[in-house]
């Protein structure tokens, strides 16, 4: 659900006519409200007529506070390895074997750059970008998650500037200007004493680039060969994130996870299910699952939404329940109240929500939660900068030892 603004508008189908306007006849005036609504077959944005009688059902009833389980260390085990379950990808403890491009090196601006080739899983070998700061290790980290924007020929690019590649150097810039106020957030955090770690989820740069309309076919096709696109995002996401930590030149202690638009999702979800995250920031991917599924609502198109679904996890816990298994660690969510991708009323619901399981922590300084009234769904030089900020007293030189 990120960027998908750029594709065509939605399109709109209303079909109450024929048999379905005689089951509303049949059903008589009546009939309760609910046998109306599941006659109306499919409604506008491609929901079923009864979504409404889905919705009511969705109680998330593992979430902290409607749990009958009270000890918190407990729940969390068990949200967590709910969560796993809807995966759909086994755990994978394949040896990273990383190779580093020495060509590749370069000691521009403070800090080196190399890529790095890693096995994530035991199916694909990956190349990412990793930024290390001059001077004496070991230094806090950040992994980089990239979002989805339906840009698919970088990936890694949108967030560290490539070197040796002019025809993706200028892609990356368009994308810079676009989102991050012409900033690279990888370089500027490098810059500022982080080594940095970014890589390419399937089907962008190095590991496509696919096609918008590739992807609810590329989700299917994982679901039937026993796997699933968004468990395999988060299954990598976590193991770069304990590859990231166990590297020499990085304090394990100070490893944070960022993230804007799908990256956003990623951030936070990697802090849920990975134990070397110590902390999350996740700008402009943050909603109630119920507030966000409404007619003309990006999320409604599928295709992106096959990145961030978890089939039949809802059923159990919403977006802000799986974010607060990583309670009570420093989290930050940023929210722009002109982006059209997420209702306010969602955002303020998962933030409610939030706010409760870090209250119940005893650790509501830790959680963080803004929203931007001037801006849309964008990661401007302000925001970086707070965000740069929060970082240093979460993970970084000014954090506690």
């Amino acid at each position: 659900m990120s960027g998908d603004s750029e594709q065509p508008p939605l399109a709109r189908r209303a079909f109450v006519a024929g048999a379905g306007a005689a089951l509303l006849g049949a059903a008589g005036a009546g009939a309760p409200a609910a046998h109306a609504a599941a006659a109306a077959g499919v409604v506008e944005g491609d929901l079923p007529g009864f979504h409404p009688l889905l919705k009511e059902e969705l109680r998330f009833p593992l979430a902290w506070g409607s749990s009958p389980v009270r000890d918190f260390r407990t729940w969390r085990r068990t949200a967590r390895s709910k969560v796993e379950q809807h995966l759909f990808v086994e755990r994978d403890s394949t040896p990273y074997d990383p190779s580093y491009d020495e060509g590749g090196r370069t000691g521009a601006g403070g800090y080196t750059r190399e890529t790095v080739t890693l096995s994530l899983t035991r199916y694909e070998r990956v190349r990412g970008a990793l930024l290390t700061p001059h001077g004496t290790g070991p230094f806090p980290a950040v992994l980089l998650l990239h979002d989805h924007g339906s840009r698919f020929d970088i990936g890694k690019e949108k967030l560290v500037r490539p070197w040796n590649d002019d025809a993706r150097l200028a892609s990356a810039q368009a994308w810079a200007d676009r989102c991050f106020g012409g900033r690279f957030v990888g370089d500027e955090l490098a810059r500022r004493g982080y080594v940095v770690l970014a890589l390419d989820a399937l089907g962008w740069g190095d590991r496509g680039p696919i096609t918008y309309e590739q992807q609810q076919a590329l989700a299917s096709n994982l679901l039937n060969l026993g796997s699933s696109l968004a468990g395999l995002m988060a299954r990598e996401d976590v193991r770069a994130a304990r590859f990231l930590a166990g590297l020499d030149r990085v304090d394990r202690r100070r490893v944070a996870a960022l993230g804007f638009s799908m990256g956003a999702f990623r951030a936070w979800q990697t802090a849920a299910l990975s134990d070397d995250v110590a902390a999350a920031a996740s700008v402009c991917w943050m909603t109630g699952l119920k507030e966000v599924m409404v007619p003309g609502n990006n999320i409604l198109r599928g295709q992106s939404a096959f990145h961030m679904l978890h089939p039949g996890l809802a059923r159990h816990l919403d977006f802000p329940d799986v974010a607060s298994i990583a309670a009570p660690r420093p989290m930050l969510f940023f929210h722009g109240t002109q982006d059209t991708l997420f209702p306010a009323e969602g955002v303020r619901v998962a933030y409610e929500k939030l706010r409760a399981v870090w209250r119940a922590r005893h650790a509501e300084e830790r959680l963080h939660t803004k929203v931007w009234p001037e801006l849309g769904h964008v990661f401007t030089v302000a925001q970086q900068d707070e965000v740069f900020a929060w970082l240093d007293s979460a993970v970084g030189a000014g954090a506690p030892a």
